[in-house]
């Protein structure tokens, strides 16, 4: 074998058929070759052996055949740490003052969001956000009006906003469970920022193709049509902000069909909703990136789409770790709950926790019970 730098040896194996396997697994199968290999080790080893794998199916299947396993635990995070990105503190000043120096012994990490409440009046609060820069926390800049016509109706939608639409931040994480608003306030943001400002060349949307019944290859027509069910929740949710905007600006809100909506955007460039299969190994600069269900997906596919930003670009990756349909990620694992870690403390990154559901009272309590 070939020795690590980090220790181990590298070793090729050639798999031998096993008689216990033949019957219960199919003899083409990847999982048997791995298996078939992994008990040749156990076997020749006078060491202990463990099966490391993040597949939960095979590490049942090891365990029926009596081979120890283990799941990859070097991603792993733990979902407690990643915070809530938002503190609560009792102060003074704050309300005359407009800004609150935090205390020397006092660690609040770039871009924390606060709840500041007066000590003398504790009904009295007020929001603000942590800036490293200038060490100061300083009221919130959400226009008084909402965005595109959206209000946020509680304290983290009215925080997630704040992130969404500073322009300094590059990274934003949200998560939330069903409901909270997280990819409606995203796309109001991207939209505000892209289509009125004028900010961002385009605003990219993205999610990964992880059906929760069928797979798409198995729905009729092209890979638009196939496609088309996926795009769905991002056609409603434009459908709502953007007939909402008409009315807001004096137009007569009549409704407007999602995918026509997103074809006129999408014949203007400012707007696109793609696979991530077809990000990989492009630049994109200048460009509002929404990466909706990030949960999703893997640390490294993570990776690859954040270093696919280019200059000027702004990534949104939005979630629910409790919510995952990918059978190789856990709450621990996936690649938004370890994003929203490891950015912790950076100046160009922001996070947020949404709490509370606001699309309907039965979603709220489904969102809890189920």
């Amino acid at each position: 074998g070939v020795k690590l730098e980090g220790g181990g040896t590298l070793r090729v194996a050639v798999p031998v058929t096993r008689p216990e396997l033949a019957s219960a697994l199919d003899k083409t199968a990847q999982d048997q070759a791995i298996l078939q290999t992994a008990l040749d080790v156990r076997d020749r080893s006078e060491q202990p052996t463990v099966f490391v794998t993040m597949d939960t199916n095979l590490r049942i299947r090891a365990d029926a055949l009596g081979l120890a396993s283990e799941n990859y635990e070097s991603q792993k995070v733990d979902i407690e740490i990643v915070d809530r990105g938002m503190v609560e503190l009792d102060v003074d000043g704050f309300f005359h003052e407009g800004h609150f120096t935090p205390p020397s012994d006092m660690k609040l990490d770039p871009n924390s969001c606060v709840l500041l409440r007066d000590r003398k009046s504790p009904t009295h609060t007020a929001l603000g956000r942590y800036h490293h820069d200038r060490g100061l926390v300083l009221p919130l800049r959400v226009p008084a009006g909402g965005v595109l016509g959206l209000r946020p109706r509680n304290k983290e939608q009215t925080f997630a906003l704040e992130l969404l639409l500073d322009n300094s931040i590059q990274l934003v994480t949200v998560l939330g469970k069903a409901g909270t608003g997280k990819t409606l306030l995203a796309l109001a943001a991207g939209l505000k920022r892209t289509v009125d400002d004028e900010v961002y060349s385009r605003m990219l949307v993205s999610r990964p193709v992880i059906p929760m019944g069928r797979d798409v290859g198995y729905l009729p027509g092209d890979i638009g049509e196939k496609l088309n069910p996926w795009m769905q929740p991002i056609y409603d949710n434009l459908d709502q902000l953007l007939t909402t905007r008409d009315s807001k600006d004096g137009r007569n809100g009549t409704k407007k069909d999602g995918s026509r909506t997103f074809a006129e955007l999408q014949d203007r460039g400012q707007l696109q909703v793609e696979p991530l299969t077809y990000i990989r190994g492009r630049s994109l600069p200048h460009q509002y990136l929404i990466v909706d269900e990030a949960q999703n997906l893997t640390p490294h596919e993570v990776k690859t789409i954040i270093t696919r930003c280019g200059e000027g670009t702004k990534i949104v990756l939005t979630g629910d770790p409790f919510q995952i349909d990918n059978p190789y990620v856990d709450s621990t694992t996936n690649g938004l709950s370890v994003a929203a870690h490891r950015f912790k403390g950076q100046p160009l990154a922001g996070h947020v926790v949404m709490m509370k559901g606001e699309r309907s009272e039965l979603a709220e309590v489904a969102a809890n019970l189920l």
